[in-house]
């Protein structure tokens, strides 16, 4: 699935990849995550995307974004929009995509292959693009769980699939990590609707 060889760059739907890592059960180690595709090829660049709450005096994600944007993540974030729905409910949305697939688009000059974390099946026509282009694209999201994170477009386009459960075992922060380094903050997406 990867050459050693390739240059690799990933794309991290934030909201996406926090709401897949909680259904399975587990917090994403960052330092973890890079050392796993560093082992794959030559990791290029990293970008996660998240939206802000900036009318929170304190935003929960703040923490880890700081932390990403110190330790070999391209940070990418745009304020939130808040509405109120059909119920009356206040509902907060961020997508993402946009600057997502900007950005892919701009790295399939230089990456060989392209990582994005996402199960979104508004990406398809993204990687479709890219695979014109000639790049190879990886889609990790998740099938294990109820129903599955992925959309199928997604999954039957991307030319290879890595299921996050999958991947559990290298990225997963455990509790005993804590005792013998230091561990990135635990990813904190909150409540935002990421267009899944």
């Amino acid at each position: 699935m990867f050459d050693p060889r390739e240059k690799i760059a990933l794309f991290i739907d934030g909201a996406n990849l926090f709401a897949a890592s909680k259904s399975l059960g587990f917090d994403i180690d960052y330092c973890k995550l890079l050392e796993a595709f560093r082992n794959r090829a030559y990791l290029l660049r990293a970008y996660y995307y998240t939206a802000i709450i900036e009318d929170l005096e304190f935003s929960s994600i703040r923490p880890l974004i700081d932390w990403l944007d110190y330790n070999g993540y391209t940070v990418v974030t745009k304020p939130a929009k808040e509405f109120t729905d059909a119920q009356g409910r206040r509902k907060i949305k961020g997508n993402m995509d946009i600057e997502l697939a900007i950005d892919a688009m701009e790295q399939s000059r230089t990456a060989d292959h392209l990582v994005i974390f996402s199960g979104d099946g508004d990406f398809t026509t993204l990687v479709e693009t890219l695979q014109r282009k000639g790049r190879k694209v990886s889609v990790v999201s998740t099938m294990s769980t109820q129903p599955p994170m992925i959309a199928d477009e997604l999954r039957r386009q991307a030319d290879h699939f890595i299921d996050l459960a999958s991947l559990r075992s290298e990225i997963d922060r455990h509790p005993r990590d804590h005792l013998t380094r230091p561990a990135a903050p635990v990813s904190g997406e909150v409540g935002v609707d990421a267009g899944a």
